[in-house]
């Protein structure tokens, strides 16, 4: 059985809810799951100031956060991070930073890897975040698997970005488009983590 790790990042719970999507289509394609988050590094008034940002912190408690053993323990991870200025946040940058010991034993090698994305407008950096995070995975020696145009909706203009599914937050919630998308995703690095490691 596949063992997926979908490792997030999610301030204001569109991200979040691209990773519950993930998850469960992981776990209906036949893989064994783990959802995890990262680590909040902003300060505590930094979550208040923000409505939003404090109820999705407050309803996302009970995620248990992503150690090292979740990398370790996975054959496939889907990433989620929102952008920052075209680039991941620096929740997920930070829990990347602590991945030395793993890749310096080689375990994070031939693991695949890929990553969705949400940002507040339809040209805020969705691709450049992507392939930031490919930027890691080449280092690790992982192999990156994109949903590509592997599937007729991905011509979809609403569904269908190549190098990950993603989000726009100025058009609302994540919606049964973004679902598709992420289904498309999770479904293809099943199945490809699947054909590598049996």
């Amino acid at each position: 059985m596949v063992k997926l790790a979908v490792i997030h990042y999610s301030q204001t719970g569109n991200v979040y809810e691209m990773a519950r999507t993930a998850a469960r289509e992981g776990q209906d394609a036949g893989a064994e799951v783990r959802l995890r988050k990262v680590r909040e590094l902003a300060p505590p008034e930094a979550v208040a100031s923000n409505e939003a940002w404090a109820n999705h912190f407050e309803a996302s408690a009970d995620v248990q956060e992503a150690t090292l053993d979740d990398l370790d323990w996975a054959d496939a991870v889907l990433w989620g991070t929102p952008t920052r200025y075209g680039l991941p946040t620096a929740q997920i940058k930070q829990f990347i930073d602590t991945t030395g010991p793993l890749w310096q034993q080689g375990k994070l090698a031939d693991k695949v890897m890929s990553t969705f994305t949400s940002t507040q407008t339809s040209h805020g950096g969705q691709e450049s975040t992507i392939l930031a995070m490919n930027n890691t995975f080449y280092h690790w020696g992982a192999i990156i698997v994109s949903p590509g145009y592997t599937d007729p909706l991905q011509f979809d203009v609403e569904i269908g970005n190549p190098y990950g599914a993603s989000h726009i937050g100025l058009m609302g919630p994540v919606g049964e488009k973004n679902r598709v998308a992420v289904a498309i995703q999770t479904k293809r690095v099943v199945s490809i983590a699947r054909r590598l490691h049996g």
